[in-house]
């Protein structure tokens, strides 16, 4: 019972860490800022002519954007999830449940992550660890899945936040041998993400080598959950903690060069700081498939309940129809086929990656 209800304590204290503390270290980046866009003065389109609609696990999806697992596993945390699905119902988006290591380890915590009944068609990904994976088998994690009638799964990569708690796994051997299981399992369903420290292209090939199909970037320069441990843990873990406020693989950096080294042979998913429409367009030009966002949607939900959360999700979606317009681009191919200026550090990041 007692890990039990420190999952469940980790949980909340997560929560309210992320709603109002200071996650964001002010001097991570994404880099997306030295992403440059070229402007098309005629671009010979009405704003109604761009369909940003793409296909995930056989759904339509009306823009290339999914709300990325954040929580579950409690009331307030069910309460999220149902708020921000029912934006993804409305809005044609994907949604993530958080980790359900709580559902695994107490079944009464299920209706926590359970959305269908206010997302009934929109594409749904469960979440869970590896430590988690690895005790429950290929098996139990498909029961996850099925419990709360998922289309898919993203299994999640946190070694550095595990380092940063306390009570956080040591042991990360044999993860690329259970995700090879996993992609076998599930097969084009299965979605590897990081969780703000970014993928290389070296370990984002090896995954797909493994079988993977979709891998999601989750790079530097947004939530740290680096920080989040932090702020949560006893002054002599924090300090330690502190020394690896920016560690990470900068968003744009990450997506730019996983792309490079994997083509077309994954759908990958640009996350990790995405604030704005215009950046999720920068993403898609800088070679990904679709875009991830959680905080921005989570504290207008916190602050201001559903109706901030519209307000909030309406101008990220205006912004990037608006940046397909000034760039030409009719649809998400086009976008992704758009050039981008790199400057700066992004430049010097792409050079060593």
């Amino acid at each position: 019972m007692a890990e039990k209800t420190s999952t469940v304590v980790r949980k909340e204290a997560h929560l309210d860490l992320c709603a109002g503390a200071d996650v964001e270290p002010q001097g991570n980046d994404t880099l997306l800022g030295q992403a440059h866009l070229i402007h098309c003065a005629l671009p010979e389109l009405a704003l109604s002519d761009v369909d940003l609609s793409v296909t995930l696990f056989g759904k339509r999806l009306h823009y290339p954007l999914l709300v990325t697992g954040m929580t579950g596993g409690t009331a307030r945390a069910g309460s999220i999830n149902r708020d921000l699905a029912s934006l993804a119902q409305e809005f044609g988006l994907a949604f993530g449940v958080g980790s359900q290591r709580a559902m695994s380890e107490d079944a009464s915590r299920t209706d926590t992550f359970r959305v269908r009944e206010v997302a009934p068609t929109a594409v749904l990904l469960g979440n869970i660890g590896m430590a988690e994976a690895a005790r429950v088998g290929c098996d139990g994690v498909r029961r996850l899945a099925d419990g709360i009638d998922a289309d898919g799964l993203a299994v999640h990569l946190n070694v550095a936040q595990e380092l940063g708690q306390v009570e956080g796994d040591r042991d990360f051997r044999g993860g690329y041998a259970l995700i090879e299981s996993l992609a076998a399992a599930f097969a084009d369903r299965l979605v590897v993400k990081e969780t703000g420290c970014g993928l290389s292209p070296q370990v984002a090939r090896r995954l797909v080598d493994c079988g993977v199909k979709a891998l999601d970037v989750s790079g530097l320069g947004g939530t740290s959950w680096i920080r989040v441990e932090q702020l949560r843990s006893a002054p002599e873990a924090a300090s330690l903690a502190q020394s690896f406020d920016g560690w990470g693989i900068p968003t744009a950096a990450a997506v730019a060069s996983v792309h490079r080294a994997i083509g077309d042979d994954a759908m990958l998913i640009a996350s990790g700081g995405i604030r704005s429409g215009v950046e999720i367009a920068k993403c898609l030009a800088l070679g990904a498939s679709m875009a991830g966002m959680a905080l921005p949607l989570f504290r207008a939900q916190q602050q201001g309940g559903l109706p901030l959360a519209r307000q909030t999700l309406e101008g990220v979606l205006a912004g990037l129809r608006q940046a397909a317009l000034l760039t030409g681009a009719r649809d998400v191919a086009a976008l992704r086929a758009n050039r981008v200026v790199v400057t700066g550090a992004l430049a010097s990041w792409l050079e060593v990656l």
